[in-house]
């Protein structure tokens, strides 16, 4: 490979950014380029590898199975460097536990709480990052809690546990005075849609009874704005419940809505040595071991 064609860690950032969006404008956002920017780099890093790796033939960008392949040895070629940084800095670095909303839900406090007392000289350090793997990909963390079905390939995941679901809905609505909810009930409502981090889909409906009207958000605080200004209504977990609580939305439980399962998920290899020790407190919290 010649010098014009070296690979650098910007083109694998590019390519993971893409791989995950699977859309060249959020990966743009999420990296803070311009959308040409990020397809001269795609289109660089497949140049000089002379192979193809995302297929734009369809609506949606997908990876090709060379890119399924590579998108697993970049994912931990980028988190090996940002380990190797984190170590350089600070030999005993914190441990960092990614999540996009919600955290573990109820559990989040005496996770925290008992690792601080059982493992106090390790800290651990809760991000809250917005996007599909909570930063896991893009080495930001070291553990991610991820919520509905982990698409994303290469990443190590178990279950944790499943949380019910509850609708979200203006607390001055007809639908807050109900104790508990059909999802039929929320068909005719414009539903408000975390399309970054969210697990909700109007596929969650059956055929028959589909919304029509959605409301695209990218995060939990404008999911929330949204529901309390009357402009949607949203559907989300217990979790949520009584880690986002907000004057203006009421919870209500939904009664035919399928569970939502919580994964523990990390990069293969090594990692930093106190993984596997945080998700055994994780499961032993939880009551799930």
């Amino acid at each position: 490979m010649s010098r014009d064609h070296a690979v650098e860690l910007r083109h694998l950032r590019c390519f993971l950014a893409v791989a995950e969006e699977a859309n060249v404008t959020r990966a743009a956002a999420r990296l803070g380029l311009t959308q040409p920017a990020v397809s001269r780099t795609l289109a660089a890093l497949e140049s000089a590898l002379g192979v193809r790796l995302v297929d734009r033939s369809t609506h949606h960008l997908v990876l090709t199975p060379e890119g399924r392949s590579f998108h697993e040895k970049a994912t931990v070629a980028v988190a090996a460097f940002e380990d190797a940084l984190a170590a350089a800095r600070t030999p005993l670095r914190p441990l960092r536990l990614g999540h996009a909303w919600s955290a573990a839900g109820a559990y989040t406090t005496p996770l925290l709480r008992r690792w601080r007392q059982e493992h106090p000289d390790v800290p651990l350090e809760l991000l809250r990052i917005d996007d599909r793997t909570a930063g896991l990909t893009r080495g930001a963390v070291d553990v991610a809690l991820l919520r509905g079905p982990v698409e994303t390939p290469g990443l190590v995941t178990e279950l944790l546990h499943e949380e019910a679901r509850v609708a979200a809905v203006p607390s001055d609505s007809p639908l807050a005075r109900h104790r508990t909810l059909r999802l039929a009930a929320l068909a005719g409502e414009v539903i408000a849609l975390n399309t970054v981090s969210g697990t909700t889909t109007l596929e969650l409906w059956p055929p028959a009874a589909r919304p029509t009207a959605a409301l695209t958000v990218a995060n939990t605080d404008d999911w929330l704005a949204a529901i309390a200004a009357d402009q949607a209504v949203g559907v989300t977990s217990t979790a949520t419940v009584g880690m986002h609580p907000h004057p203006g939305v009421t919870y209500v439980p939904l009664t035919d809505a399928p569970p939502l399962p919580v994964h523990l998920a990390r990069r293969p290899g090594p990692g930093h040595p106190s993984v596997r020790d945080l998700i055994a407190l994780a499961h032993e919290v939880a009551g799930t071991h």
